[in-house]
This record gives structure tokens, C-alpha cells and sequence, in this order.
């Protein structure tokens, strides 16, 4: 039996090789875009529901895909979940999670959280200037959550509303905005002096205001022009006029189907506890697993999701997998 305490958030890394490395996650986390990871978050009982007179753990799991992340590793790494959902024993809510569009339940786990450019764990080793490669840096949100992401080295990502980090190894640039806010601006001086430590205080930094410098300062000159654009950043997304729509997942006729049961307001009366159910907002997923659905159903229910989700305009919302008579707060919102 898996055993986790309340006091511990276990992060499980799907390396290439497919094998299992189960460490205790720093709350201050950088996750590789080339891996997948599970992230097991425990709660003791007084996070529980009201109504609930059990001293039960309650637990939320979820894995995360990197953008550079294989078909093989996201497998892996959904079946790893549902395998640590059997260990203990179906009580956990089931999440997915992909880069750069992580739900605020996962990043509220951590007090950083940073996303680097492949796999390496040797990334801030490395401050001789000829030796080591130049990484720029995004630092976008507000007050309650403001994420680093590495991109691209290319100045066509620069943009007004945020604050950049151009890390070049002895030397560090910050770069304001001119439309940024102020918690941007905390974090990235945050985030450069943890770089600052683990070079034993050797790297120089400067600060950079949008607008007050010239276009010829070394900041910009470290940064190529290039013209191509490799994000899906400017892709449609319908998200925000999305119809909520109903598919239901079942094997009564002997095989698996998949089949669309209705758009427009989705009541709890409409679902079936012998199937299973998937509740697409547009900016949400969910995966309603009836009390009665098969052991199939179960099995391919978030295999299902990914694969409707991958077809449509907004393939990388969150999704979250749950038990009948479990809902979670805001599918209950989604129900009622």
C-alpha cells in the first residue's frame, strides 16, 4: 500500500527510461518540458467536507505533460495515475495537467513554479559565459500566482504586459514591461537572486524598463530576430463562447462508444451511474465516473477525454476525473 502523509506532497518523475523516481517536491519546483510528472497532494481530515466523519485522507493526483513531453511518457504517465488511484484505493480526484495551462488548484502547491527547457539537471552549473546557454525567461501573473516559463531565445516573444529574464550566466537581465504589474516585477528580481545564490553571487544584473532603453543595448543584442514563430499562441480558441457539451463513454453494447448526449445547461439528472460521462465547458473538462460504470469504462475514461479534447480549439484545459458522490466544488457548480 502507498502510503502518504498529510505533511508530504510526493512529486513522481516519468523519465524516458519509464521508471519511477518518487521524491518529496520542494515547494519552490522546476519540472522539465521533455518529462511528465504525477503529483500526489494529501490532505488531512480537516479538509474534508463537512459532512464527511472520517478520519480518511483525501487526496488529489495529478500528472502533468511537458510540451515536449512523448506519446509514450503522457501514456505512461496516465497510466501510472490510475494505477495510484487503485493503490489507494479510487479515493483520489484525478487531474490533468499540461504546460502552461495548469489549473490554479495545481499550482497552489507551490510557492514557485518554473518551467525549463528539456530534461538536463545540470542547467545552473554552468557560469562561464562562453560555456554557458543564454535562456530567456517569462514571467507572467499577479498577485495569487505568477509562473516562470522558459522560451524561446528570440526577441518576437518579448511583450509589453509582462517582465522578462535574459540569463546569460555572469550576467542577467531583467526586463520590464511597460504595461507589467508590480508582482511581476517582485518575482522576477525573486527568481534572479535565487540564480544569483546558486552561482555564488557572481552573475552582474540589471534592470530594464521598456521604452528607456536603446535599441542597440546588449539585452536586445542577445536576443535574435527571427521572424518564424514556433508557439500556438495565435491559434483560435473558443474557450470563451464554448456551448457546454455531454458525451457519454459506455460498453453496453458490448464495445466501447462514445457518443455526444446534448450542449447548453448539463444537469446531475442527465447522468447515468452505470456509464461514464465527460462535461466539456470549454475552459474546463471533466470525467464523471458513475458508482456502476465497468472496469473498461473506468480504464479508458481519461484516455477518452484526451483524445476528444485534441480535436478541438482548446485542447490543454484542465482535466479532472471524479468519483460519483464525490464532485468536486466546481463541477457541483457545472450540475446544479
Amino acid at each position: 500500500m502507498l502510503k502518504i502523509t498529510p505533511e508530504r506532497v510526493k512529486l513522481v518523475l516519468i523519465k524516458r527510461e519509464i521508471k519511477w523516481q518518487l521524491n518529496c517536491a520542494k515547494r519552490e519546483q522546476r519540472c522539465k518540458d521533455m518529462y511528465c510528472y504525477v503529483l500526489i497532494e494529501a490532505q488531512g481530515p480537516k479538509h474534508l467536507v463537512k459532512e464527511a466523519d472520517s478520519d480518511e485522507l483525501n487526496y488529489d493526483l495529478h500528472f502533468w505533460i511537458g510540451s515536449q513531453s512523448t506519446q509514450d511518457e503522457y501514456g505512461t504517465a496516465a497510466y501510472k495515475t490510475v494505477e495510484l488511484d487503485t493503490l489507494l484505493d479510487d479515493k483520489p480526484v484525478q487531474h490533468r495537467e499540461v504546460e502552461g495551462h495548469e489549473s490554479e488548484l495545481f499550482l497552489s502547491y507551490f510557492k514557485s513554479f518554473t518551467m525549463m527547457k528539456g530534461g538536463a539537471d545540470s542547467g545552473f552549473r554552468h557560469v562561464e559565459p562562453t560555456k554557458y546557454e543564454a535562456r530567456l525567461f517569462h514571467c507572467r501573473g499577479d498577485r495569487k500566482r505568477v509562473v516562470v516559463t522558459q522560451v524561446p531565445l528570440n526577441r518576437s516573444k518579448l511583450n509589453s504586459g509582462d517582465v522578462f529574464i535574459l540569463d546569460l550566466g555572469l550576467q542577467i537581465y531583467q526586463w520590464n514591461g511597460a504595461e507589467c504589474n508590480k508582482d511581476e516585477k517582485f518575482k522576477a528580481v525573486q527568481y534572479i537572486q535565487n540564480l544569483k545564490s546558486e552561482r555564488h553571487g557572481k552573475p552582474k544584473n540589471e534592470t530594464l524598463e521598456e521604452g528607456l532603453i536603446s535599441n542597440n543595448h546588449h539585452f536586445y543584442e542577445s536576443l535574435p530576430v527571427d521572424g518564424e514563430d514556433d508557439d500556438d499562441d495565435d491559434e483560435e480558441d473558443d474557450s470563451g463562447n464554448f456551448t457546454p457539451t455531454l458525451f457519454r463513454l459506455s460498453n453496453d453494447s458490448g464495445e466501447l462508444t462514445f457518443s455526444n448526449e446534448g450542449e447548453g445547461e448539463i444537469m446531475k439528472s442527465g447522468l447515468d451511474s452505470s456509464d461514464v460521462f465527460i462535461i466539456d465547458t470549454g475552459k474546463d473538462c471533466f470525467v464523471w465516473i458513475g458508482s456502476g460504470a465497468s472496469r473498461e469504462e473506468k480504464q479508458n475514461s481519461m484516455a477518452y477525454a484526451h483524445k476528444y479534447l485534441s480535436g478541438t480549439q482548446h485542447p490543454l484545459v484542465p482535466v479532472t476525473v471524479v468519483k460519483e458522490g464525490k464532485e468536486t466544488k466546481a463541477l457541483r457548480a457545472i450540475l446544479n
